[in-house]
């Protein structure tokens, strides 16, 4: 299928998310979609998909021109996409999502879809369960059912927003075969958008560049790296540099810890982090390293053992109190758990600023909300809701929240769909923190950014945690094992 978009215009206020972009995209190709965070790669993609409509341009598909009024017209027009925030039913099961979107009359075949979804499933060399209900699945797991739901109802583009999250090395292999396979072998038109370049240039054949809302670069791949930086930020990013701190004091101790939820259990735990340390957890989503913040949040209680928090006993405390106590958790998803669709940015900074009263001072917290879009480098304004937000921008929002001083916080994903310059800012901000006496407690999927950030990493498997490493013995290979088991 033979894609082209015609000066797509599209605008939120006075941003110019996309402003007049044209490209033309041939079946068969892998593209990379490339920018900074808010340069309108989601926004043009939410176009393509039926998400959003356009202001002004049209799309054309095998030279006929169409108008899609929602994803489900686009995916009846043989265009999906994946989004970096599934869009699926977490009250539901694995197997009930997988056949949304189908006109199968009154009844449904669970057992034949159980039997495809198995099946569709072993073939991308993905673990899917179908019983399973969405809320227990990780990030990555959801994404991998959105992939198969959309190519099981017959998608003929595919557009795939950051979909490397969470998953193994050997997973990503055998997602990046498959979708050479949809590609060359079945003539599907891909479009990849992610923040990686060393994977755009490993699956790409060519790349779209974005900044400020126009196309501004294209290329065949492979081509150097530092040419692809060039065209998203004009300059190559100066990386920070990590100051190495003496660390005595002990900021959390778990004790013998054994926590649980419906589909894991952890059992005597015991991990010591110092004050100023940034401790790397690594694993596949599900494995049990964010049952550990959730349990360090307050958000669960061990069943048996100690949280301690600088030498206090917070094992029962709330999440609430934990927040009272210095304690602050980022989760992965952005909209699910960290902020509220529909609320604009001053009225998530009065929401989470203490002590309010019954009144609230609009004209303080929008002062307030103006200066850490500032200081965050936010584009958005005061009155913008976070739903309008592009994903890298929710992160950076997430973070202007937080509240300071803080002991121990506590990060999910803390740079996923951000751009290489806006993790390398994320970064010098935490380690501002850090060097005040904050803890970090991490997850990502991203072993270069545990070994590059980390001073002490341990790694999970199956709910079971690896011995404790320094980031000075550790490589992504050597991670990638203790990923896998080795002990």
């Amino acid at each position: 299928m033979l894609v082209t978009l015609k000066d797509i215009r599209k605008y939120f206020g006075v941003v110019k998310a996309n402003d007049g972009i044209n490209l033309e995209l041939e079946p068969a190709r892998i593209y990379g979609l490339l920018g900074e965070n808010g340069a309108g790669k989601s926004t043009l993609m939410k176009i393509l998909s039926g998400y959003y409509q356009p202001d002004s341009g049209f799309i054309e598909l095998d030279h006929n021109r169409c108008q899609f009024v929602s994803p489900a017209d686009a995916l009846a027009r043989g265009v999906g996409m994946i989004y970096q925030d599934p869009l699926d039913v977490p009250s539901m099961r694995v197997v009930e999502n997988y056949l949304l979107g189908r006109d199968s009359g009154l009844t449904l075949d669970y057992a034949a879809a159980t039997e495809e979804l198995l099946d569709n499933a072993l073939k991308m060399g993905f673990v899917i369960h179908p019983q399973a209900y969405i809320d227990t699945l990780s990030l990555g797991e959801r994404q991998q059912l959105e992939l198969l739901r959309l190519l099981a109802l017959g998608a003929e583009v595919l557009i795939l927003d950051e979909p490397t999250t969470g998953i193994s090395a050997e997973q990503k292999e055998g997602l990046f075969t498959s979708i050479r396979t949809l590609s060359k072998e079945e003539g599907k038109t891909v479009i990849f958008v992610s923040h990686k370049l060393s994977e755009v240039q490993e699956l790409c054949d060519y790349v779209l560049v974005l900044r400020k809302g126009k196309l501004v670069g294209e290329t065949e791949i492979p081509c150097p790296t530092e040419n692809l930086v060039r065209m998203m930020f004009e300059e190559i990013p100066p990386r920070s540099e990590r100051v190495s701190l003496t660390r005595q004091q002990k900021t959390l101790e778990l004790q013998k810890v054994r926590v649980k939820d419906k589909r894991l259990t952890l059992e005597d735990l015991q991990l010591t982090v110092y004050a100023g340390e940034v401790f790397g957890l690594a694993g596949l989503e599900g494995s049990g390293q964010r049952l550990l913040l959730q349990a360090c949040a307050g958000l669960i209680h061990p069943h048996q053992g100690k949280i301690v928090l600088e030498g206090e006993d917070v094992s029962r405390l709330s999440y609430h109190q934990m927040q009272a106590a210095g304690v602050a958790y980022l989760p992965a998803g952005r909209l699910e758990e960290g902020l509220v669709a529909g609320l604009s940015l001053t009225e998530h900074v009065a929401l989470t600023s203490p002590g309010q009263g019954f009144m609230v001072d609009w004209r303080f917290f929008t002062e307030e909300t103006k200066a850490r879009i500032d200081r965050y480098q936010i584009i958005g304004r005061p009155e913008t809701h976070v739903d309008a937000l592009s994903g890298g921008n929710q992160q950076r929002a997430l973070f202007a929240l937080l509240r300071s001083p803080l002991k121990l916080l506590l990060l999910e994903h803390p740079t996923r769909g951000l751009d290489v310059r806006s993790a390398q800012w994320i970064w010098q901000l935490l380690l501002q923190q850090v060097e005040g006496g904050t803890s970090i407690l991490f997850i990502t999927a991203d072993l270069d950014e545990l070994v590059e950030r980390s001073d002490r990493i341990a790694a999970f498997s199956d709910g079971v945690m690896s011995r404790i490493t320094t980031a000075n013995e550790a490589t992504a290979v050597k991670l990638g094992h203790m990923i896998g088991g080795e002990r």
